[in-house]
């Protein structure tokens, strides 16, 4: 997903009024998209990072090593109350456990008055980058849900989750991206690597199955190059 959530970190911290002079978290930090674009704005020093993946707290370390960055979940922030001016999660609420306890450590770790902010990509309304994927996967296994189903992914979701956590002054937006894919392979290859959902989803299919997911991916595909258009749900919050 770097492909795309590289592009959606400026607009996120945007919509998150991260400014020079404040302290954020990036909770479920990943590799460090949204990360990199924190620092540029405050300073390694005054942005922390935590994720659960041992794997992901490494590689956000070793492309921050002045950040404070921990293994932790979202339900667990390693942090004392009122600790930052900003929590945010970029792309991670469809990902925890359980959202509302989340949710609701992000804005424990933030000061009265800071902001709470996260997103998840439109994965029910059809407009997330990996829509064409997930359509694919439909028409050869209808059974198959792919990730409509996930907290968050669809209009209003997450405003209801951000006032069940007792955030205030919620807002809703959406926040688009648009990214260029030189090929049909170049698009394609990173199914294959067993990352996230659709990752996993290729990894269980045996070779037979993966030949026609592709082709069928092929089919529904524009001619290279071409742009994927993508869309993420983002809610905004008040302490």
């Amino acid at each position: 997903m770097g492909r795309y959530s590289v592009p959606l970190a400026p607009r996120f911290a945007d919509l998150a009024s991260v400014v020079a002079g404040q302290r954020v978290v990036d909770v479920g930090c990943g590799p460090g998209a949204l990360t990199a674009e924190l620092v540029v704005r405050v300073g390694a020093a005054a942005v922390a990072a935590v994720d659960p993946s041992e794997s992901f707290v490494a590689a956000a370390q070793e492309r921050h090593p002045t950040v404070e960055v921990h293994r932790a979940a979202a339900e667990q922030l390693p942090f004392e109350d009122d600790s930052f001016d900003a929590a945010v999660a970029q792309l991670v609420v469809h990902f925890m456990a359980d959202p509302i306890a989340g949710l609701r450590e992000m804005a424990r770790v933030t000061r009265p008055d800071g902001v709470v902010a996260a997103c998840v990509w439109d994965h029910q309304g059809g407009s997330g980058p990996l829509s064409l994927f997930w359509r694919a996967v439909h028409d050869l296994d209808a059974s198959f849900a792919g990730e409509a189903g996930l907290a968050g992914a669809g209009d209003g979701q997450l405003v209801r989750l951000f006032r069940e956590a007792g955030l205030r002054q919620v807002e809703q937006h959406l926040l688009w991206v648009a990214v260029e894919h030189e090929s049909f392979e170049e698009w394609w290859e990173p199914f294959t690597l067993g990352v996230g959902p659709a990752g996993a989803y290729v990894a269980g299919l045996d070779a037979a199955g993966r030949a026609r997911l592709r082709e069928q991916c092929h089919r529904l595909a524009p001619a290279a190059p071409f742009v994927v258009e993508a869309a993420a749900w983002a809610a905004r919050a008040v302490v």
